[in-house]
């Protein structure tokens, strides 16, 4: 009986090398097989898989294409901003806007007596009333020449007073009359009706006024570094 090759060198306290696999060869052919099955499979993994040399300059065509289109798009709205008529203009439209806006406040106003800017300055003080004329002119955003007649007139229908700090002799507080906090009750409907007249929802005239608020803070804060 014939034992096994492997079994002898497993008695024999041999172990068998093992075989190669770059030089196995396929049993009756004297050809080496496995070396060149993996030729194919390492060049495949050279180069990223079949295809894929492909896909990455159809990629890069793509991006070069975007590229392109978005310098041309940028080329193409300057040309557009230097053609703009008046009524494309924003500056136009906000400025345009405000006196609308105005007009509809007109008749309200022309009910108290009072004008638009005498209108927000006492809004202000209704908010909060005592407050120096530094920040009246902080939050009306008017320089302190344009505010002082502005309060003189309103201290002469009656409306607020002017007095020295007794803290500081060099500041001056502005506070509300009694005719002055009660005229406060006449304008409550004011909102509602602007609202109306706008067209828009709560929600709507809300989210314009956030944005024209920002726009504004950008614009002002830009003057300013300049």
């Amino acid at each position: 009986m014939q034992k096994d090759p492997t079994q002898m060198f497993l008695l024999s306290g041999l172990v068998p090398e093992p075989q190669d696999s770059e030089t196995a060869k396929k049993p009756g052919t004297g050809r080496d097989t496995t070396k060149k099955s993996a030729q194919p499979r390492a060049r495949a993994a050279d180069h990223g898989g079949p295809g894929t040399g492909k896909s990455a300059a159809a990629k890069g065509r793509k991006a070069d294409k975007a590229s392109s289109a978005r310098a041309e798009a940028r080329v193409a709205d300057t040309a557009s901003l230097e053609d703009l008529s008046l009524d494309r203009f924003l500056c136009f439209a906000l400025y345009s806007a405000t006196h609308a806006m105005q007009k509809i406040y007109k008749p309200l106003l022309a009910d108290i007596g009072l004008t638009y800017p005498q209108y927000l300055t006492l809004t202000v003080l209704w908010e909060k009333d005592k407050v120096p004329v530094g920040t009246l002119t902080e939050r009306l955003q008017l320089e302190t020449s344009t505010l002082t007649p502005l309060l003189k007139r309103l201290e002469a229908m009656g409306m607020v007073e002017r007095k020295r700090s007794e803290k500081d002799e060099r500041q001056v507080r502005v506070s509300l009359t009694r005719k002055g906090r009660a005229l406060k009750a006449k304008t409550a409907h004011f909102a509602s009706c602007v609202l109306a007249e706008t067209g828009l929802s709560k929600t709507e005239a809300a989210d314009l006024q956030m944005r024209v608020s920002a726009l504004r803070d950008t614009l002002r804060s830009g003057g300013d570094e300049a």
